[in-house]
């Protein structure tokens, strides 16, 4: 008995932690996709930083190799001129200028190696970044059909309305407002047919004052006072 409670007690304590896995799952995925997102951008400064120290050794080099150029010119004329002193002091400074450009020339090789695993190491982590979101995106609205399929089974409770009780109590308002005006109408046909104006019409029909209402009769005497006949 002893063993069963404590093997039930171990799966209450998994199945509890796989559903707050479940329903935590795309709050951690974000976090980790904000993560992952900070550390491309870090390798992002890291490369840029890179070819800007590339660039920076290309302008070093340049200027090197002018300087090399610019002494052997002036070395060579030295010498022409007799003048071999100079021309070793000149040869002295291209060693020093030709060991820079060789160094140089070194530095730009190992940025270039590291340019490019950068660039590859950046465009398949924004690859796959793009293909999680994409597939986040996928997962929240499935999420979200989830949720609206759940508040809709949660919805039928003992407790609350449903679709065809609201249409009842509909039809019993509007049956309720079609007595009332039927009432209405019949309460105003009594008051024209009893009140002071019904009164008073059925004594303009005995010649005590005149009609309230003008009857076809009416229109008709009136009509013929305004015809004139012709000769």
């Amino acid at each position: 008995m002893f063993k069963t409670v404590v093997t039930l007690f171990r799966g209450s304590v998994a199945a509890a932690g796989e559903e707050l896995e479940d329903r935590t799952a795309l709050l951690i995925l974000d976090q980790q996709m904000r993560d992952a997102a900070a550390a491309v951008e870090r390798s992002k400064r890291t490369l840029a930083l890179a070819i800007a120290q590339d660039q920076q050794e290309g302008r070093k080099l340049e200027a090197t190799c002018a300087r090399i150029a610019d002494l052997e010119t002036r070395a060579v004329a030295a010498l022409d001129g007799g003048r071999e002193d100079l021309a070793k002091e000149a040869a002295e400074a291209i060693a020093g200028l030709e060991a820079d450009r060789d160094a140089a020339m070194t530095a730009r090789a190992l940025f270039a190696t590291e340019i490019a695993r950068l660039k590859r190491h950046v465009a398949t982590a924004q690859a796959r970044i793009t293909e999680l979101d994409r597939g986040r995106r996928l997962a929240r609205a499935s999420e979200a059909v989830r949720s609206l399929r759940r508040s809709g089974i949660e919805a039928a409770r003992p407790y609350e309305s449903t679709l065809p009780e609201a249409e009842s109590t509909l039809r019993r308002l509007r049956e309720r407002q079609m007595e009332a005006q039927a009432a209405d109408d019949a309460l105003f046909e009594l008051d024209a047919a009893t009140g002071p104006l019904a009164t008073a019409e059925r004594l303009a029909e005995q010649g005590f004052g005149p009609r309230l209402k003008t009857t076809a009769d009416d229109v008709l005497a009136r009509l013929k006072s305004k015809h004139q006949p012709t000769a």
